[in-house]
């Protein structure tokens, strides 16, 4: 195997591990830290593993109780990062400040305070001293500066516009003004209950998402990552325009364990987006489709960047990872099929083949290690079996280190176990503070009401209309999600935009607690959608800016071409509201079934449309009635389906008869000898 990877590797020219982390440290702030030597590397170490080594403790023996559990969790992130990430992206990368030091002890600070103080808090019945204020209110700004650092500044600014909203609320517009909080009062909401920094979002990060970032650092020391390539080629490579499906497979699977559509792009972009361009593809093509294909791996189950756990918390109401995932599964299915087909129309468009059989690799030796898959596979059946999360994750970093015993390229010893542990701790470090930063604003919105304000003002701004009402929280979770995290963003969009669409489906319900599951989901489904896909939606598009580093494409121009191949992802949202059945809740299989497939259909006719080609290269009154014929059988109505799937094939006969009138592609490939 390793021959052959060096074979594949000789055919394209892959990033050296220098250049990603140099794109890496441009593009997601989650990448920028120092790097540290000495002892203060030691020191790190030795933070990151006790952290891990913490977590893992309360995952197995119980966790301690709430403020405790958070705090502790709180102080080690905030630690470590005002260790690791300096204060400016261009900061000196291999020396501390004096400032982070001190810093960073003040984290130790506000981490163990709670632990210290827990009787007299808990008795004190609301009221705190003047130093538990200022420990609340340093707490607070060591959140805001360790998310500006590790997550990037939009978050850090859009938290600090809701505290200043909440100081000063009697001088905002009727429709948003309230009576306003005293900073004491703001303090105490934020650090001293839990619906604020110590609130249902790091409450996740401190239990569920914790866990599962090791067990994905675990799986990529079982050698995982590479392992996805090898199998996306094995399976895709001889397709039409193969290294773009390639691209699309392997970001899939790449999805399942990371938490960063940035990172997704870089691992397997890497080693795909050269390949794409040596096939044919222009450049900015090139970084599209993996820019596309990486940010949908935040889409897919059972991780969802983690979202998927914050969403059964946030909506509750006995709701169960399972529900989520099941919920999942189709939308995700119809936006790596539209990516697909745009791919392979644009391929079949360009008349680009695929890889020859001396550029693939040997199929018997990639399925031989197809027991790499076993702890993703285990921890998806033990989890929709009903095995409690934090438990599956567990045993899922147990079967890493089997699987690592088993492969003698990648076997697992003890210092592999400590540097995964290590590097589990380090990944979560942007999660904690983004989901603490995400908490301000969670505790701001219950505290004013401003969810329900903003809900009715959307609402009232579109007239009552329902699609007018979705494109405007369309815009809104573009919007709020540009530039934050899967996990940041879904607590956002989650907490302001959601509500819109709740108060418009169900619009005489007076409580969350009777609000129907489906309108639930649908809700949280299209906002978490569309603040994914900011990260491709120019002009703040990070996944493909990242993409056009490696690709040499304008940024831009790879952002368009990105948002346009993930059409489906901008269609599949407003499905959901329109037609729950996509979500597989109270729905029959036949249902399910008729559903799935008209949306595929409607996706062919799309994709053709958009790219200008079929059977044939497309008349421009084609391509119109393809996308509109599309869209009547994405639309859940049966007039709207069976008037779409007419035309449909009507379109598909002559474009199969007519196929051999068309210009003929020029049939391009990949010639070894060039790459060489």
């Amino acid at each position: 195997m390793v021959k052959q990877n060096e074979k594949q590797e000789e055919m394209v020219e892959t990033l050296s591990k220098e250049q990603q982390q140099a794109l890496l440290e441009k593009y997601d702030a989650e990448s920028n830290t120092r790097h540290l030597k000495g002892v203060m590397h030691w020191v790190v170490f030795a933070i990151l593993l006790s952290f891990s080594l913490f977590q893992l403790y309360t995952a197995i023996f119980g966790q301690f109780t709430a403020p405790i559990q958070r705090t502790i969790h709180l102080g080690f992130a905030l630690t470590a990062i005002f260790l690791l990430f300096p204060a400016r992206r261009k900061g000196i990368k291999g020396k501390i400040q004096f400032y982070d030091y001190i810093f960073a002890l003040l984290s130790v600070v506000v981490g163990s305070y709670w632990t210290i103080n827990y009787e007299r808090l808990v008795s004190s019945l609301g009221s705190i001293t003047n130093v538990d204020f200022y420990v609340g209110l340093l707490a607070t700004l060591l959140v805001l500066e360790a998310a500006r650092r590790a997550v990037g500044l939009s978050i850090t600014i859009i938290a600090t516009l809701f505290l200043v909203y909440a100081m000063y609320g009697p001088y905002f517009p009727d429709f948003l003004a309230h009576r306003g909080q005293s900073l004491e009062s703001i303090i105490h909401l934020m650090f001293y209950t839990t619906d604020g920094i110590l609130g249902t979002p790091i409450s996740v990060s401190a239990t569920y998402i914790f866990v599962f970032l090791l067990f994905g650092a675990f799986l990529v020391k079982t050698g995982v990552g590479q392992y996805f390539n090898d199998l996306a080629v094995a399976l895709a490579g001889k397709l039409i325009g193969g290294p773009a499906k390639v691209a699309i497979f392997s970001s899939a699977l790449q999805g399942t364990i990371s938490g960063s559509s940035v990172a997704n792009v870089v691992t397997s972009g890497s080693y795909t987006i050269p390949m794409m361009k040596k096939l044919g593809y222009k450049k900015e093509f090139a970084g599209a489709v993996e820019a596309a294909a990486s940010t949908g791996g935040q889409l897919m189950p059972p991780i969802m960047g983690a979202a998927a756990f914050l969403m059964v918390e946030f909506i509750g109401r006995g709701i169960t990872y399972w529900d989520i995932a099941k919920a999942a599964a189709i939308p995700a299915l119809l936006y790596f099929t539209g990516i697909w087909i745009m791919t392979h129309f644009e391929a079949k468009r360009l008349g680009l083949r695929g890889l020859s059989d001396d550029e693939m690799p040997n199929r018997k030796e990639v399925f031989k290690k197809i027991y790499l898959l076993i702890p993703i596979v285990l921890i998806i059946i033990l989890m929709l079996s009903g095995v409690p999360v934090m438990h599956a994750a567990l045993y899922g970093i147990v079967s890493c280190i089997v699987v690592g015993i088993v492969n003698k390229e990648t076997r697992l010893g003890f210092k592999e176990i400590i540097d995964a542990l290590v590097d589990g701790a380090r990944t979560a470090l942007a999660v904690a503070a983004a989901t603490a930063c995400a908490g301000i604003i969670v505790g701001v919105v219950v505290k004013t009401g401003l969810g329900l304000s903003l809900a009715n003002s959307l609402v009232d701004l579109a007239g009552g209309n329902i699609l007018l009402t979705l494109v405007f929280v369309m815009i809104a979770s573009l919007v709020l999600g540009m530039g934050a995290p899967t996990t940041a963003n879904y607590v956002i969009t989650s907490t302001i935009a959601a509500p819109a669409i709740i108060t418009l489906l169900a619009p005489d319900v007076v409580s969350q607690d009777l609000v129907p599951i489906t309108v639930l989901l649908s809700a949280h489904f299209f906002v978490f959608y569309f603040g994914i896909i900011a990260d491709i939606t120019p002009p703040v598009a990070l996944a493909a800016f990242a993409a056009s580093g490696i690709s040499g494409g304008d940024p831009i121009k790879t952002g368009v071409s990105s948002a346009k191949l993930a059409i489906a992802a901008f269609i599949i949202p407003y499905m959901i509201v329109f037609s729950p059945a996509l979500l597989m809740i109270d729905v029959t299989i036949l249902q399910i079934v008729w559903v799935v497939i008209t949306a595929i259909m409607g996706m062919i006719a799309i994709g053709s449309g958009v790219i200008g080609y079929w059977y044939r290269k497309l008349k421009w009154f084609e391509r119109i009635i393809l996308i509109a014929c599309g869209l009547a059988m994405i639309y859940p109505e049966s007039i709207s389906d069976i008037s779409g799937l007419i035309v449909f094939g009507i379109m598909f006969a002559i474009q199969f008869m007519t196929k051999d009138k068309g210009n003929k592609p020029k049939d391009t490939k990949l010639d070894v000898t060039t790459i060489q």
